[in-house]
């Protein structure tokens, strides 16, 4: 099954992609989401709010999620500005 039950991890799950779609909206990388997404879903599994099962399916569900670029819009709606692209030249 890929979709998550429980209301606490579909509330953690909402909340990170809510704030994951912030970040973008800030222009951060994908790479700059996954780091993100790694804290916060460490900082869950510390605190022991989920059963195991529950945050094993939560975090491959996210792997997923961040990978997957149809799942963020761009700053003004528009997916060709999802990413800044900074000039380092």
């Amino acid at each position: 099954m890929t979709s998550l039950e429980q209301p606490e991890a579909i509330r953690h799950f909402q909340s990170l992609c809510d704030a994951c779609q912030e970040l973008t909206n800030r222009h951060h990388t994908p790479s700059e989401l996954r780091i993100y997404a790694d804290g916060y879903l460490h900082a869950l599994r510390k605190c022991n709010q989920l059963e195991r099962r529950d945050q094993e399916k939560l975090e491959r569900i996210i792997e997923r999620w961040i990978l997957d670029p149809s799942s963020f819009i761009g700053p003004n709606g528009d997916i060709s500005t999802l990413y800044y692209k900074k000039d380092f030249g």
